[in-house]
């Protein structure tokens, strides 16, 4: 499975020293990145039209930045090369190993000249011990600091999307939820790691469902800590993510690993971690995508009694930060267990994220394969709870060539074209990861924002001096009205509210009188983020040429 093809390997060693320079002229401040603005006035000199480089961005932006690295950089400067030679642009272009192999850099008019001009004269003579040498000068702007505007006097120093939101976080966003406790309520406070995380992407099934066949599927390869069998042999969570080497990484490591996002785990304890690793190898499709494994759901009272630790809380933690979410099935284990339904429903609020696939379907024919599947919609109709009849990707995700005795060779091209499918899903999911932050942040406002009208309205209702205890308690079994007088209030969506039994599990553990008042300007700055600064942000790093 093929994310992202590689610009760098198809250059030759002269090419990448060429795009090297180019990129080091054209990156003033050294960041590694060439913003919209920088990235027109070099484009103009290839004298393309318009639209054309509007395609070039769109192609080596492709997921959405608002910046080029290197790599976007020399995709672009190749896609220009196809251009002037009067190709029409495509992704699939920079694919074939014939367009590229003979592939030129553009010609960039009077591009040359101004580097031999800058390097030329800038060049300081330092005598050292007798001997003169040459030294380089510090990168010089290719643009006035004039042409070069900003977002907004308060975002000065951001160069990406992801910056702008890790600012707007912690200027805006931040400060609400540690005044409301919001995050000892709903999700933990973000980090660094957190936004420069790759997207994962979280199987979830009973045991033998192919969940661990179906990431070594992708992989082409086993990845360490990996076992396979009839029984219930995957017994942890494992993140299968790329690395320098071959290695599996216990979960205590991990989870004091910064640089990693996984920080947050501590809070499910010893019995968890113990039960959790990360199982790292190099691979181009772990660059740019991690994958979750995780144990296979059991049925009945063996489920519970087995786990040491949170299972649901750990699937729904995952299930918050993961950008796509599979639930795998197997044509002879459609019953949804009672632990795999509170897994499912643990799943609330990412239903966008779900993706369900009917694993190892070649093992019934055609006629026992429409039974199955219509045994499963109706199934899972019930447990998602939702009217609409939810997308059920059909196939056998595995190394084995699919058995046409069962399907006939019509159940074999059913399950190509659904292999096919469900794998562009997937190739999606790093174009689409920019996307998915600047959702998730805006849900993650809106629900802080909610939180915030709850707490302060339970503040509210509490007497200044006797009967706090009993005030309280009459609160916490009427949350379900006191949510509805908020929403009343404020005209807020029902369905932007959080779970009532979970927030009065919670709010049980504190006293509602510790809590603060409303505070109308913390209100405000955030709905000035919500209206304002994020749609600046995404103007501002959208394609230069639109």
């Amino acid at each position: 499975m093929e994310i992202v093809s590689s610009s760098i390997s198809s250059c030759s060693k002269e090419d990448q020293k060429i795009y090297q320079n180019w990129f080091n002229f054209v990156d003033s401040d050294g960041d590694g990145r060439i913003t919209g603005n920088d990235a027109t006035k070099l484009f103009s000199l290839s004298n393309l039209s318009r639209p054309e480089l509007k395609q070039v961005w769109a192609i080596a932006d492709t997921k959405r930045q608002g910046f080029l690295g290197f790599n976007e950089f020399v995709t672009a400067m190749q896609l220009i090369s196809l251009a002037q030679e009067g190709r029409e642009l495509s992704s699939d272009l920079l694919r074939s190993k014939a367009n590229m192999e003979f592939l030129s850099p553009p010609s960039m008019e009077g591009l040359d000249a101004l580097l031999s001009k800058i390097n030329g004269s800038s060049m300081k003579k330092i005598e050292t011990n007798g001997t003169i040498q040459l030294q380089s000068p510090p990168p010089i702007n290719l643009f006035s600091r004039k042409s070069r505007k900003k977002i907004q006097p308060s975002l000065t120093a951001v160069t990406s999307v992801t910056d702008g939101l890790k600012r707007l976080y912690n200027e805006k966003l931040k400060p609400l939820e540690l005044t409301y406790r919001f995050n000892d309520f709903a999700s933990p406070a973000l980090t660094e790691s957190d936004y420069d995380a790759k997207p994962m992407v979280m199987l979830l099934g009973q045991y033998s469902t192919g969940k661990t066949t179906f990431i070594k599927h992708l992989l082409k390869s086993n990845y360490p800590g990996a076992h396979i069998g009839p029984e219930p042999t995957t017994d942890r969570f494992i993140v299968v993510t790329s690395g320098p080497d071959e290695r599996s990484i216990p979960g205590n490591t991990i989870a004091v690993h910064n640089d990693l996002p996984f920080t947050d785990l501590t809070k499910f304890g010893g019995a968890f971690l113990s039960k959790f690793e990360c199982s790292q190898m190099p691979h181009s499709l772990l660059d740019h995508i991690s994958f979750v494994d995780t144990p296979g759901v059991l049925s009945g009272e063996k489920q519970r009694t087995q786990r040491s630790y949170e299972f649901t809380g750990v699937i729904s933690w995952f299930a918050a930060k993961c950008d796509m979410i599979l639930l795998l099935f197997d044509p002879h284990k459609l019953d949804i267990s009672d632990e795999f339904k509170r897994v499912i429903s643990s799943l609330k609020g990412h239903e966008d994220k779900i993706r369900v696939v009917l694993n190892k379907a070649d093992q019934v024919d055609t006629q026992q394969l429409m039974r199955v599947y219509g045994a499963l919609t109706w199934s899972l109709g019930k447990v998602l709870n939702t009217p609409e009849v939810v997308r059920v990707y059909i196939g056998s995700f595995n190394d084995k060539p699919v058995n046409e005795e069962a399907v006939g060779p019509t159940g074999k091209d059913l399950f190509e074209k659904e292999q096919d499918d469900l794998l562009d899903d997937l190739i999606d999911i790093p174009k689409k990861a920019c996307d998915r932050r600047i959702n998730e942040f805006v849900k993650r406002a809106r629900a802080a924002k909610i939180h915030s009208y709850i707490v302060s309205h339970l503040k509210k209702e509490m007497p200044a001096l006797m009967g706090k205890s009993k005030t309280q308690q009459k609160l916490i079994q009427n949350l379900d009205n006191v949510f509805e007088k908020v929403q009343k209030e404020f005209r807020l969506p029902a369905g932007d509210f959080p779970s009532v039994d979970h927030f009065r599990e919670v709010l049980s553990h504190y006293s509602i009188n510790d809590f603060e008042k409303l505070k109308p300007k913390m209100i405000q700055a955030v709905d000035d983020m919500l209206g304002h600064d994020i749609p600046e942000l995404l103007k501002n790093f959208r394609n230069p040429y639109e």
